[in-house]
Protein backbone atom coordinates (compact mmCIF):
# COMPACT_ATOMS: atom_id res chain seq x y z
CA UNK A 1 0.00 0.00 0.00
CA UNK A 2 1.48 3.35 -1.05
CA UNK A 3 0.70 6.63 -2.78
CA UNK A 4 0.82 6.30 -6.58
CA UNK A 5 3.54 8.07 -8.55
CA UNK A 6 0.79 9.89 -10.47
CA UNK A 7 -0.38 11.51 -7.23
CA UNK A 8 3.15 12.65 -6.42
CA UNK A 9 3.33 14.18 -9.90
CA UNK A 10 0.03 15.98 -9.30
CA UNK A 11 1.38 17.39 -6.02
CA UNK A 12 4.49 18.69 -7.79
CA UNK A 13 2.33 20.41 -10.37
CA UNK A 14 0.22 22.01 -7.65
CA UNK A 15 3.32 23.29 -5.91
CA UNK A 16 4.77 24.69 -9.14
CA UNK A 17 1.50 26.49 -9.88
CA UNK A 18 1.62 28.07 -6.42
CA UNK A 19 5.29 29.00 -6.76
CA UNK A 20 4.63 30.53 -10.16
CA UNK A 21 6.88 31.26 -13.14
CA UNK A 22 10.27 32.67 -12.32
CA UNK A 23 10.68 30.46 -9.28
CA UNK A 24 12.79 27.45 -8.42
CA UNK A 25 12.01 24.95 -5.66
CA UNK A 26 14.80 22.97 -3.97
CA UNK A 27 13.92 20.02 -1.71
CA UNK A 28 16.86 18.00 -0.33
CA UNK A 29 16.71 14.58 1.25
CA UNK A 30 17.16 14.21 4.98
CA UNK A 31 20.82 13.71 5.91
CA UNK A 32 21.93 10.41 7.37
CA UNK A 33 22.73 10.68 11.08
CA UNK A 34 25.46 8.94 13.08
CA UNK A 35 24.23 7.25 16.26
CA UNK A 36 27.66 6.38 17.62
CA UNK A 37 31.05 5.73 16.05
CA UNK A 38 30.20 4.35 12.58
CA UNK A 39 26.64 3.18 13.33
CA UNK A 40 23.77 5.18 11.84
CA UNK A 41 20.29 5.87 13.12
CA UNK A 42 17.63 4.17 10.97
CA UNK A 43 17.16 6.38 7.94
CA UNK A 44 13.92 8.32 7.57
CA UNK A 45 13.43 10.43 4.46
CA UNK A 46 12.47 14.12 4.70
CA UNK A 47 8.68 14.31 4.77
CA UNK A 48 8.48 17.00 2.10
CA UNK A 49 10.53 14.91 -0.32
CA UNK A 50 8.34 11.88 0.44
CA UNK A 51 5.24 13.97 -0.19
CA UNK A 52 6.50 15.16 -3.57
CA UNK A 53 8.18 11.99 -4.86
CA UNK A 54 7.74 8.95 -2.61
CA UNK A 55 11.53 8.52 -2.99
CA UNK A 56 13.17 7.26 0.20
CA UNK A 57 16.89 7.15 -0.66
CA UNK A 58 19.36 9.52 1.02
CA UNK A 59 21.72 11.80 -0.89
CA UNK A 60 19.05 13.12 -3.24
CA UNK A 61 17.59 16.52 -4.15
CA UNK A 62 14.37 17.37 -5.98
CA UNK A 63 14.40 20.55 -8.05
CA UNK A 64 11.26 22.07 -9.57
CA UNK A 65 11.66 24.73 -12.27
CA UNK A 66 8.19 25.90 -13.36
CA UNK A 67 7.94 26.75 -17.06
CA UNK A 68 11.34 25.34 -18.02
CA UNK A 69 10.90 23.73 -21.43
CA UNK A 70 13.66 21.14 -21.19
CA UNK A 71 12.49 19.70 -17.85
CA UNK A 72 10.45 21.14 -15.01
CA UNK A 73 10.99 18.35 -12.48
CA UNK A 74 14.53 17.10 -11.89
CA UNK A 75 15.87 14.60 -9.38
CA UNK A 76 19.48 14.34 -8.33
CA UNK A 77 20.19 10.93 -6.81
CA UNK A 78 22.90 8.36 -6.26
CA UNK A 79 24.19 6.41 -9.25
CA UNK A 80 23.95 2.65 -9.42
CA UNK A 81 27.03 1.13 -7.81
CA UNK A 82 27.32 -2.63 -7.66
CA UNK A 83 29.87 -2.63 -4.86
CA UNK A 84 27.89 -0.24 -2.63
CA UNK A 85 24.60 -1.97 -3.40
CA UNK A 86 26.19 -5.23 -2.23
CA UNK A 87 26.64 -3.57 1.19
CA UNK A 88 23.67 -1.20 1.46
CA UNK A 89 20.98 -2.50 -0.88
CA UNK A 90 19.69 -1.53 -4.33
CA UNK A 91 19.54 2.00 -5.66
CA UNK A 92 17.10 3.42 -8.18
CA UNK A 93 19.70 5.43 -10.08
CA UNK A 94 19.25 8.37 -12.49
CA UNK A 95 18.50 6.09 -15.44
CA UNK A 96 15.39 4.54 -13.87
CA UNK A 97 14.17 7.49 -11.81
CA UNK A 98 12.18 9.29 -14.55
CA UNK A 99 10.08 6.21 -15.30
CA UNK A 100 9.66 5.05 -11.69
CA UNK A 101 8.93 8.49 -10.18
CA UNK A 102 7.44 10.27 -13.22
CA UNK A 103 9.98 13.09 -13.04
CA UNK A 104 11.16 14.76 -16.24
CA UNK A 105 14.87 14.13 -15.78
CA UNK A 106 17.43 12.80 -13.31
CA UNK A 107 21.15 13.29 -12.79
CA UNK A 108 23.81 11.87 -10.50
CA UNK A 109 23.97 13.66 -7.17
CA UNK A 110 27.70 14.14 -7.75
CA UNK A 111 26.87 16.50 -10.65
CA UNK A 112 24.63 18.84 -8.64
CA UNK A 113 27.30 21.51 -8.08
CA UNK A 114 27.83 21.78 -11.84
CA UNK A 115 24.17 21.74 -12.87
CA UNK A 116 22.13 23.51 -10.17
CA UNK A 117 23.64 27.02 -10.54
CA UNK A 118 22.56 26.93 -14.18
CA UNK A 119 19.02 26.06 -13.12
CA UNK A 120 18.99 28.89 -10.57
CA UNK A 121 20.25 31.45 -13.13
CA UNK A 122 17.37 33.50 -14.49
CA UNK A 123 15.03 32.63 -11.63
CA UNK A 124 13.61 35.40 -9.47
CA UNK A 125 12.72 33.40 -6.34
CA UNK A 126 14.19 30.41 -4.55
CA UNK A 127 11.81 28.35 -2.41
CA UNK A 128 13.81 26.38 0.12
CA UNK A 129 13.73 25.36 3.82
CA UNK A 130 16.50 27.44 5.38
CA UNK A 131 17.50 26.37 8.88
CA UNK A 132 16.84 22.64 8.67
CA UNK A 133 20.32 21.61 7.59
CA UNK A 134 23.06 24.19 8.06
CA UNK A 135 25.47 22.32 5.81
CA UNK A 136 23.03 22.23 2.91
CA UNK A 137 22.07 25.87 3.59
CA UNK A 138 25.65 26.83 2.80
CA UNK A 139 25.54 24.87 -0.44
CA UNK A 140 22.36 26.66 -1.55
CA UNK A 141 23.91 30.03 -0.74
CA UNK A 142 27.03 28.99 -2.61
CA UNK A 143 25.02 28.15 -5.74
CA UNK A 144 23.18 31.47 -5.57
CA UNK A 145 26.42 33.38 -5.05
CA UNK A 146 27.96 31.69 -8.08
CA UNK A 147 25.11 33.12 -10.16
CA UNK A 148 25.49 36.53 -8.52
CA UNK A 149 29.16 36.53 -9.43
CA UNK A 150 28.15 36.39 -13.11
CA UNK A 151 25.69 39.29 -13.00
CA UNK A 152 28.10 41.65 -14.77
CA UNK A 153 28.26 39.15 -17.59
CA UNK A 154 24.52 39.21 -18.01
CA UNK A 155 23.43 36.51 -15.57
CA UNK A 156 20.22 37.10 -13.58
CA UNK A 157 20.36 36.03 -9.96
CA UNK A 158 17.38 35.43 -7.67
CA UNK A 159 16.44 38.45 -5.58
CA UNK A 160 14.25 36.60 -3.07
CA UNK A 161 14.59 33.46 -0.94
CA UNK A 162 11.24 32.23 0.39
CA UNK A 163 10.57 29.59 3.04
CA UNK A 164 9.17 26.60 1.18
CA UNK A 165 6.74 25.82 3.99
CA UNK A 166 4.54 28.80 3.13
CA UNK A 167 3.35 26.94 0.03
CA UNK A 168 4.06 23.27 0.54
CA UNK A 169 2.82 22.85 4.09
CA UNK A 170 -0.62 24.18 3.29
CA UNK A 171 -0.89 21.48 0.62
CA UNK A 172 0.23 18.81 3.06
CA UNK A 173 -2.39 19.85 5.63
CA UNK A 174 -5.23 18.47 3.49
CA UNK A 175 -5.05 14.70 3.08
CA UNK A 176 -5.96 12.91 -0.13
CA UNK A 177 -7.94 9.68 -0.27
CA UNK A 178 -4.72 7.68 -0.64
CA UNK A 179 -3.17 9.41 2.36
CA UNK A 180 -6.22 8.73 4.50
CA UNK A 181 -6.02 5.04 3.57
CA UNK A 182 -2.40 4.91 4.74
CA UNK A 183 -3.31 6.72 7.94
CA UNK A 184 -6.13 4.26 8.58
CA UNK A 185 -3.63 1.44 8.21
CA UNK A 186 -1.20 3.13 10.62
CA UNK A 187 -4.09 3.63 13.04
CA UNK A 188 -5.10 -0.04 12.91
CA UNK A 189 -1.56 -1.19 13.60
CA UNK A 190 -1.26 1.16 16.58
CA UNK A 191 -4.66 -0.02 17.83
CA UNK A 192 -3.45 -3.62 17.63
CA UNK A 193 -0.47 -2.69 19.80
CA UNK A 194 -2.65 -0.99 22.43
CA UNK A 195 -5.01 -3.97 22.44
CA UNK A 196 -1.98 -6.21 22.99
CA UNK A 197 -1.00 -4.09 26.01
CA UNK A 198 -4.53 -4.39 27.37
CA UNK A 199 -4.33 -8.18 27.13
CA UNK A 200 -0.89 -8.55 28.74
CA UNK A 201 -0.76 -5.82 31.38
CA UNK A 202 -0.50 -7.10 34.96
CA UNK A 203 1.32 -6.24 38.18
CA UNK A 204 4.97 -7.28 38.27
CA UNK A 205 5.69 -6.51 34.61
CA UNK A 206 7.98 -3.66 33.62
CA UNK A 207 7.47 -0.67 31.37
CA UNK A 208 10.14 -1.96 28.97
CA UNK A 209 8.32 -5.29 28.62
CA UNK A 210 5.21 -3.39 27.57
CA UNK A 211 7.29 -1.32 25.16
CA UNK A 212 8.74 -4.52 23.66
CA UNK A 213 5.24 -5.83 22.93
CA UNK A 214 4.35 -2.55 21.23
CA UNK A 215 7.44 -2.60 19.03
CA UNK A 216 6.87 -6.26 18.15
CA UNK A 217 3.32 -5.53 17.05
CA UNK A 218 4.51 -2.62 14.89
CA UNK A 219 7.35 -4.45 13.16
CA UNK A 220 5.39 -7.61 12.38
CA UNK A 221 3.04 -5.39 10.35
CA UNK A 222 5.78 -3.49 8.48
CA UNK A 223 5.49 -0.42 10.66
CA UNK A 224 7.91 1.45 12.90
CA UNK A 225 7.28 3.74 15.87
CA UNK A 226 6.06 7.17 14.79
CA UNK A 227 7.85 8.51 17.89
CA UNK A 228 9.55 7.09 20.95
CA UNK A 229 6.80 5.27 22.90
CA UNK A 230 5.75 6.57 26.31
CA UNK A 231 5.06 3.71 28.73
CA UNK A 232 4.41 5.40 32.07
CA UNK A 233 3.27 3.54 35.17
CA UNK A 234 1.96 5.26 38.28
CA UNK A 235 3.24 8.77 38.88
CA UNK A 236 5.44 8.52 35.77
CA UNK A 237 2.27 9.32 33.82
CA UNK A 238 2.40 12.86 35.23
CA UNK A 239 5.62 13.45 33.24
CA UNK A 240 4.22 14.49 29.87
CA UNK A 241 7.12 13.24 27.74
CA UNK A 242 8.27 10.41 29.98
CA UNK A 243 10.45 8.03 27.95
CA UNK A 244 12.63 6.20 30.47
CA UNK A 245 10.37 3.13 30.36
CA UNK A 246 12.21 1.24 33.12
CA UNK A 247 9.85 1.07 36.12
CA UNK A 248 7.89 -1.87 37.46
CA UNK A 249 4.12 -2.00 37.06
CA UNK A 250 2.62 -1.93 40.54
CA UNK A 251 -0.70 -3.30 41.68
CA UNK A 252 -3.15 -0.40 42.13
CA UNK A 253 -1.43 2.01 39.72
CA UNK A 254 -2.48 3.18 36.27
CA UNK A 255 -0.46 2.62 33.10
CA UNK A 256 -0.43 5.40 30.50
CA UNK A 257 0.74 4.27 27.05
CA UNK A 258 1.28 6.85 24.30
CA UNK A 259 2.40 4.96 21.20
CA UNK A 260 1.75 5.44 17.51
CA UNK A 261 2.79 3.48 14.44
CA UNK A 262 4.30 4.88 11.26
CA UNK A 263 3.30 2.99 8.13
CA UNK A 264 4.64 4.00 4.70
CA UNK A 265 5.86 7.22 6.36
CA UNK A 266 2.37 8.15 7.69
CA UNK A 267 1.90 8.44 11.45
CA UNK A 268 -0.73 7.46 13.97
CA UNK A 269 -0.86 8.64 17.58
CA UNK A 270 -2.85 6.87 20.30
CA UNK A 271 -2.85 7.19 24.09
CA UNK A 272 -4.73 4.96 26.48
CA UNK A 273 -4.61 4.81 30.28
CA UNK A 274 -5.51 1.48 31.88
CA UNK A 275 -5.52 0.02 35.42
CA UNK A 276 -2.55 -2.31 35.90
CA UNK A 277 -4.57 -4.77 38.00
CA UNK A 278 -7.60 -4.53 35.73
CA UNK A 279 -9.82 -2.38 37.97
CA UNK A 280 -9.91 1.40 38.37
CA UNK A 281 -10.01 2.72 41.91
CA UNK A 282 -12.81 5.23 42.66
CA UNK A 283 -10.39 8.17 42.27
CA UNK A 284 -8.87 6.77 39.08
CA UNK A 285 -12.33 6.10 37.69
CA UNK A 286 -13.45 9.67 38.42
CA UNK A 287 -10.43 11.23 36.71
CA UNK A 288 -10.55 8.85 33.76
CA UNK A 289 -14.25 9.49 33.13
CA UNK A 290 -13.65 13.23 33.29
CA UNK A 291 -10.89 13.01 30.66
CA UNK A 292 -13.07 10.79 28.48
CA UNK A 293 -15.94 13.28 28.71
CA UNK A 294 -13.55 16.07 27.77
CA UNK A 295 -12.34 14.11 24.75
CA UNK A 296 -15.90 13.49 23.58
CA UNK A 297 -16.70 17.20 23.86
CA UNK A 298 -13.53 18.12 21.97
CA UNK A 299 -14.09 15.59 19.16
CA UNK A 300 -17.59 16.97 18.69
CA UNK A 301 -15.99 20.33 17.79
CA UNK A 302 -13.72 18.78 15.12
CA UNK A 303 -16.06 19.55 12.26
CA UNK A 304 -16.13 21.98 9.32
CA UNK A 305 -16.82 25.58 10.21
CA UNK A 306 -15.54 25.38 13.77
CA UNK A 307 -12.31 27.07 14.78
CA UNK A 308 -9.16 25.23 15.82
CA UNK A 309 -9.41 26.68 19.34
CA UNK A 310 -12.97 25.36 19.74
CA UNK A 311 -11.58 21.84 20.15
CA UNK A 312 -9.26 22.86 22.98
CA UNK A 313 -11.81 25.16 24.62
CA UNK A 314 -14.39 22.35 24.80
CA UNK A 315 -11.91 20.09 26.56
CA UNK A 316 -10.80 22.81 28.97
CA UNK A 317 -14.36 23.72 29.93
CA UNK A 318 -15.30 20.07 30.57
CA UNK A 319 -12.16 19.38 32.60
CA UNK A 320 -12.49 22.55 34.67
CA UNK A 321 -16.14 21.89 35.48
CA UNK A 322 -15.31 18.33 36.44
CA UNK A 323 -12.40 19.32 38.69
CA UNK A 324 -14.73 21.72 40.50
CA UNK A 325 -17.34 18.99 40.85
CA UNK A 326 -14.92 16.52 42.49
CA UNK A 327 -13.40 19.21 44.71
CA UNK A 328 -9.92 19.64 43.20
CA UNK A 329 -10.77 23.19 42.14
CA UNK A 330 -12.85 25.71 44.07
CA UNK A 331 -14.90 28.67 42.93
CA UNK A 332 -17.02 29.34 39.89
CA UNK A 333 -16.41 27.87 36.46
CA UNK A 334 -16.03 31.33 34.94
CA UNK A 335 -13.44 32.38 37.52
CA UNK A 336 -11.41 29.20 37.15
CA UNK A 337 -11.43 29.49 33.37
CA UNK A 338 -10.42 33.14 33.48
CA UNK A 339 -7.56 32.48 35.91
CA UNK A 340 -6.58 29.26 34.09
CA UNK A 341 -6.55 27.37 37.37
CA UNK A 342 -6.98 24.14 35.41
CA UNK A 343 -3.37 24.46 34.23
CA UNK A 344 -2.16 22.91 37.50
CA UNK A 345 -3.74 19.70 36.19
CA UNK A 346 -4.00 20.18 32.41
CA UNK A 347 -1.08 22.10 30.96
CA UNK A 348 -0.96 21.22 27.26
CA UNK A 349 -3.09 21.80 24.19
CA UNK A 350 -5.72 19.30 23.16
CA UNK A 351 -4.24 18.24 19.85
CA UNK A 352 -2.09 18.80 16.78
CA UNK A 353 -2.13 18.07 13.06
CA UNK A 354 -0.93 14.60 12.09
CA UNK A 355 0.18 13.09 8.79
CA UNK A 356 3.66 12.46 7.41
CA UNK A 357 4.93 13.89 10.69
CA UNK A 358 3.34 12.99 14.00
CA UNK A 359 3.29 16.73 14.75
CA UNK A 360 2.42 17.56 11.19
CA UNK A 361 2.84 20.80 9.31
CA UNK A 362 0.15 23.40 8.76
CA UNK A 363 -0.76 26.72 10.36
CA UNK A 364 -3.06 26.80 13.38
CA UNK A 365 -3.79 30.50 12.93
CA UNK A 366 -4.53 32.58 9.85
CA UNK A 367 -3.96 36.35 10.03
CA UNK A 368 -3.66 36.06 13.79
CA UNK A 369 -6.96 34.21 14.23
CA UNK A 370 -7.61 30.50 14.90
CA UNK A 371 -8.13 28.89 11.53
CA UNK A 372 -11.38 27.27 10.47
CA UNK A 373 -11.46 23.49 10.46
CA UNK A 374 -12.03 22.02 6.98
CA UNK A 375 -12.64 18.57 5.49
CA UNK A 376 -9.44 16.64 4.80
CA UNK A 377 -7.61 17.81 7.90
CA UNK A 378 -6.50 15.15 10.38
CA UNK A 379 -5.83 16.04 14.01
CA UNK A 380 -5.23 14.36 17.33
CA UNK A 381 -7.60 14.98 20.22
CA UNK A 382 -5.78 14.28 23.50
CA UNK A 383 -7.01 15.86 26.73
CA UNK A 384 -5.45 14.77 29.99
CA UNK A 385 -5.32 15.34 33.74
CA UNK A 386 -2.05 15.00 35.64
CA UNK A 387 -2.07 15.25 39.43
CA UNK A 388 1.58 15.52 40.40
CA UNK A 389 2.83 14.08 43.67
CA UNK A 390 4.22 17.58 44.31
CA UNK A 391 0.72 19.08 44.59
CA UNK A 392 0.63 18.92 48.39
CA UNK A 393 -2.59 20.94 48.57
CA UNK A 394 -4.36 18.02 46.86
CA UNK A 395 -5.55 15.13 49.09
CA UNK A 396 -3.11 12.22 48.98
CA UNK A 397 -5.59 9.80 47.43
CA UNK A 398 -5.57 11.82 44.20
CA UNK A 399 -1.82 12.40 43.89
CA UNK A 400 0.15 10.48 41.29
CA UNK A 401 -2.83 9.90 39.00
CA UNK A 402 -2.08 10.73 35.37
CA UNK A 403 -4.63 10.10 32.61
CA UNK A 404 -4.52 10.95 28.91
CA UNK A 405 -6.79 9.64 26.16
CA UNK A 406 -5.82 10.34 22.56
CA UNK A 407 -7.28 9.52 19.16
CA UNK A 408 -6.68 10.59 15.57
CA UNK A 409 -9.65 12.35 13.99
CA UNK A 410 -10.32 12.95 10.30
CA UNK A 411 -12.51 15.96 9.53
CA UNK A 412 -15.14 15.13 6.92
CA UNK A 413 -17.98 17.18 5.48
CA UNK A 414 -20.32 15.16 7.70
CA UNK A 415 -18.31 15.64 10.87
CA UNK A 416 -15.45 13.94 12.75
CA UNK A 417 -14.33 10.38 11.96
CA UNK A 418 -12.16 8.71 14.61
CA UNK A 419 -9.47 6.74 12.79
CA UNK A 420 -8.14 5.07 15.93
CA UNK A 421 -11.39 3.68 17.30
CA UNK A 422 -10.33 0.03 17.11
CA UNK A 423 -9.00 0.07 20.67
CA UNK A 424 -11.50 0.35 23.52
CA UNK A 425 -11.58 3.34 25.87
CA UNK A 426 -14.82 3.05 27.86
CA UNK A 427 -14.18 2.10 31.49
CA UNK A 428 -16.45 -0.95 31.48
CA UNK A 429 -14.99 -2.16 28.17
CA UNK A 430 -11.42 -1.82 29.42
CA UNK A 431 -12.12 -3.65 32.66
CA UNK A 432 -14.03 -6.40 30.88
CA UNK A 433 -11.27 -6.91 28.29
CA UNK A 434 -8.60 -7.05 30.99
CA UNK A 435 -10.62 -9.50 33.09
CA UNK A 436 -11.14 -11.77 30.09
CA UNK A 437 -7.43 -11.66 29.22
CA UNK A 438 -6.41 -12.34 32.83
CA UNK A 439 -8.65 -15.39 33.01
CA UNK A 440 -7.15 -16.82 29.82
CA UNK A 441 -3.43 -16.39 30.49
CA UNK A 442 -1.20 -18.57 32.69
CA UNK A 443 0.26 -17.02 35.85
CA UNK A 444 3.64 -15.31 35.61
CA UNK A 445 6.47 -17.43 36.99
CA UNK A 446 9.66 -16.34 38.65
CA UNK A 447 8.73 -12.77 39.48
CA UNK A 448 7.86 -11.23 42.77
CA UNK A 449 4.56 -9.39 42.76
CA UNK A 450 4.73 -5.71 43.52
CA UNK A 451 2.99 -4.51 46.66
CA UNK A 452 -0.06 -2.34 46.45
CA UNK A 453 0.51 1.36 46.24
CA UNK A 454 0.26 3.17 49.55
CA UNK A 455 -2.95 5.11 50.04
Amino acid sequence: MSVAASEHRRRRRQLMELAGPGSIVIVPAAPERIRNNDAHYPYRQDSDLVYLTGFEEPESVLVLVPGRQAAETILFCRERDRAREQWDGPRLGPERAPTALLVDDAFPITDIDDILPGLIEGRERVHYHFGRDSEFDLRVLGWINRVRAEVRRGARAPHEIIALGFLLHELRLFKSRAEVQLMRRAARIAADAHTRVLELCQPGMTEFEIEAEILHTFRRQRAVPAYEPIVAAGANACVLHYRTNQSELRDGDLLLVDAGAEYACYASDITRTIPINGRYSPEQRAIYQLVLDAQRAAIEEARPGRHWNDVHDAAVRTITAGLIRIGLLRGSLAKNLKDERYRDFYMHKTGHWIGLDVHDVGDYRIDGQPRLIEPGMVMTVEPGIYISTDLKEVPARWRGIGVRIEDDVLVTKDGPEVLTGDVVKEIDEIEAAMAQAAAARPPRVGRRRAGRRAA
